[in-house]
């Protein structure tokens, strides 16, 4: 008996409804034929229907089956561009939904799960990956990302820009490397010069920034800069902007973020304590309010830091310029051979092995006889007795002060009557009479390379440390404290 026309259409119908309902989601890279990976490529060619923004179909166009239509929702219309996916992937085709780069990243994944959701639909999801935006420019720049990084894009269209901006200052204070997307657009001009701000207060001026246009396209460009010289102006809405951490730097046209190898080779060689001691300096680096110092105050502050976990010491840390190398260059060159102490402790501190490496002779003269006697005759303290005899003997020696604001002023006293001509002055004494007054009085004596810590605090341990910083400077570059520990 023949089929009547009715159960012909009936069962046509069930036969395209058993086709499998797919929707490829697929990254297509940031925009040249070699970024687009093979699984893209094969998705691409057994798609009935690709549904993407009109600007992507040139990347794909070679890719094609026979008779595939492409469908094209305009730019912003991703809900559109999602709905008529579903509507052509519940028919029984296969469709393949198309983004730039990774369509995980701020493309068409997310969306295209919600709506399944929201649809209640039993269309099979596939997400096939690309190479995102940001690996190609990092890529271009050199290896930018080699450690720890995040994403961020700066568009407020769906974000409210109070949860953009505790993104960005997390990241900026976590020290991560930073990829920006959508930097600017014509709209949105002001969000960019924000997000160097806040990087600028507690980046180093000096971090390295690269920046690539088009990547991967025709018209590519790529760019490396520093924080403080990076100009907003020169983006667009087709750059992506890559910000290194405290560790990137630049060579030879390349942005590098080091992954540690190096670093750790170099540092096979140290022992326990100055392996520690490294460690605990590269921490302190990091957390510095203004790590934007002379190297030769810093390594001074470091030390100070160290040995006190004092942050304050950013604060009342004081050094003549170039103070800390001047000290290191009399020392190295035979001009210091001596350093004088106001007490004991202060000289216990100083490391030995750096003295007998550098040739060095730590004198105190508090427990001397001869200043036991002179103390009791002219009735002064024993520090300042100390200090009139080590100024007879050693009147060019390195003058450290520890304790006893008392020996600071009575030096002073020399100097001005020319009974002594120090290398240079290391004052920390502490306490709560004369200690400042102690201090303001050596600072005025400008042809002597000082180093002082300011107002009330101070110690012996702490000009110990403050002598090991001089000691030890040509280590500075490598941040290597410790040698002799």
């Amino acid at each position: 008996m023949p089929l009547r026309p009715a159960f012909i259409i009936f069962a046509v119908r069930n036969i395209v409804n058993m086709k499998e309902s797919k929707i490829f989601v697929a990254g297509i890279g940031p925009g040249s034929a070699e970024d687009i990976t093979p699984a893209v490529i094969k998705a691409i060619s057994l798609s009935d229907v690709i549904v993407g923004y009109k600007y992507y179909f040139q990347f794909i166009s070679s890719c094609l089956k026979p008779g595939a239509q492409c469908i094209d929702t305009g730019m912003k219309r991703e809900k559109e561009r999602a709905q008529q996916a579903f509507e052509f992937a519940e028919k029984g085709y296969t469709v393949c939904v198309i983004s730039s780069g990774d369509a995980g990243i701020y493309g068409m994944v997310p969306l295209i799960y919600e709506m399944k959701k929201h649809r209640k639909s039993n269309v099979e999801i596939e997400v096939l990956p690309g190479i995102s935006a940001f690996q190609k420019a990092a890529s271009l720049l050199g290896a930018p990302i080699g450690h720890d990084f995040c994403v961020i894009s700066l568009s407020d269209l769906l974000t409210p820009w109070e949860v953009i901006e505790r993104r960005i200052q997390a990241a900026a204070m976590a020290d991560f490397v930073t990829a920006v997307y959508n930097p600017k657009s014509e709209g949105r001009y002001w969000q960019l010069y924000r997000l160097k701000e806040i990087f600028m207060q507690v980046r180093d001026a000096n971090t390295p920034v690269g920046y690539v246009r088009q990547a991967g396209r025709e018209e590519q460009s790529v760019h490396t800069t520093t924080l403080a010289e990076f100009n907003p102006e020169e983006i667009d809405m087709f750059t992506i902007v890559i910000i290194g951490n405290s560790q990137s730097y630049l060579h030879e046209g390349n942005m590098i973020t080091p992954r540690g190898y190096y670093q750790e080779a170099a540092d096979t060689d140290a022992g326990i304590g100055q392996s520690i001691m490294i460690q605990s300096f590269r921490t302190i680096e990091k957390e510095l309010k203004n790590p934007d110092i002379p190297l030769d105050h810093k390594w001074a502050l470091l030390h100070a830091i160290h040995t006190t976990a004092d942050f304050d010491m950013e604060n009342i840390l004081y050094t003549d310029p170039e103070a800390v190398s001047q000290l290191y260059r009399k020392i190295v060159d035979g001009k210091i051979k001596t350093i004088v102490t106001d007490v004991t402790m202060a000289a216990s501190g100083i490391r030995k092995g750096a003295l007998e490496r550098l040739g060095i002779e730590v004198k105190c003269y508090l427990h001397d006889d001869r200043v036991l006697a002179m103390a009791k005759e002219k009735q002064i303290t024993r520090t300042q007795a100390g200090i009139r005899l080590a100024a007879e003997e050693h009147p060019d020696a390195l003058y450290v002060f520890g304790n006893a604001p008392t020996a600071l002023m009575e030096l002073c006293e020399l100097m001005r009557k020319k009974k002594a001509v120090p290398g240079g002055i290391i004052a920390a004494p502490v306490g709560f009479v004369h200690v400042k007054e102690s201090k303001y009085m050596v600072k005025v004596f400008h042809d002597i390379p000082k180093i002082i810590v300011e107002g009330r605090k101070g110690g012996s341990n702490l000009a110990a440390t403050l002598v090991n910083s001089v000691l030890c400077f040509n280590d500075a570059e490598q941040l290597r404290p410790g040698r002799d520990v």
